[in-house]
């Protein structure tokens, strides 16, 4: 793919902007074959970001009448806290897995919310960085959604799974929770026979159980983001699509890239939000079955 022409296709465009600011690392022994630099960034800074308002509201909070910020930030944990306490009933692990969901809730929404920023201007800014650095700016890529980079989402998914397998063992036991894998669904016999075919189909089904759990937890985000980012290129192409050519027939193609690009902006804040609260409630649903005994 080039985009050297002055006017790419619709493809080109779609497919540079798609593609990732990559490299092929290796720290000591492990191999990174490829590392989405792009998406490791982004996603460094605007956990700082998170960090830093929660922190900064913590600080500046008073017992008095609370201002704007402290009041968002007070609902905003409350409505998290009111969430784990319906959900994981273990007052102990609240104290790690509330915190735990306040920072997936803040973290994921400002990841989400990357996909209303210009879809050109970031990338833009990075070639011409690129550039000035003596670099080729037709090959200096950049993604800035992470949550639409598979390797984000699922990453994500995964860390989720290891806490419920962590909280698994913790609460029932490393023999109990192994009893669990071959006693549940469907229960045990006295029989020996039936005893090793039920254990086998019970973990079989424990183990498809976490693998769809965790594959489903990823890949919605990713699905959405992902449609969300692609969908603001396409309209962006509209506007595109006048600007090369000027002509005041195409006037319409502007007219739409102005509406179609305001309304989805309006929707894409809901969509944001909600994938955010719904990743973060399945974090607590997933680790509040962990707690569970069958």
């Amino acid at each position: 793919m080039s985009i050297e022409a002055s006017n790419p296709s619709a493809s080109e465009y779609i497919a540079h902007h798609l593609t990732q600011w990559q490299t092929h690392q290796q720290v000591g022994l492990v191999n990174f074959s490829i590392l989405n630099i792009d998406s490791v960034i982004v996603s460094a800074l605007l956990g700082v970001l998170g960090v830093f308002f929660l922190w900064r509201a913590a600080r500046r909070a008073t017992p008095g009448v609370p201002g704007r910020f402290q009041a968002a930030v007070e609902i905003l944990v409350e409505m998290v806290d009111t969430q784990a306490k319906s959900i994981v009933h273990n007052a102990k692990s609240r104290k790690m897995v509330a915190p735990l969901a306040l920072v997936v809730f803040v973290w994921v929404t400002l990841l989400n919310a990357m996909d209303l920023v210009p879809v050109d201007f970031l990338p833009s800014l990075w070639r011409w960085v690129y550039g000035l650095a003596g670099g080729d700016p037709h090959h200096a890529y950049l993604r800035v959604v992470p949550t639409a980079d598979l390797s984000v989402s699922m990453g994500m998914a995964v860390s989720v799974l290891v806490l419920s397998l962590f909280y698994n063992i913790k609460i029932k036991g490393l023999g109990g929770w192994l009893h669990e894998l071959v006693c549940a669904p469907f229960g045990t016999s006295k029989n020996p026979v039936f005893a090793l075919l039920l254990g086998v189909v019970n973990l079989a089904m424990q183990l498809i159980e976490f693998v769809s759990k965790t594959f489903s937890h990823g890949m919605r985000l990713f699905g959405n983001m992902y449609a969300g980012e692609l969908l603001f290129m396409l309209i962006a192409l509209l506007g595109g699509s006048w600007a090369f050519s000027f002509a005041p027939s195409n006037l319409v193609l502007l007219l739409l890239h102005v509406v179609l690009g305001w309304a989805w902006s309006v929707f894409d804040i809901l969509v944001i939000v909600l994938q955010a609260f719904v990743f973060m409630m399945l974090t607590l649903v997933y680790i509040g079955q962990a707690h569970d005994s069958h």
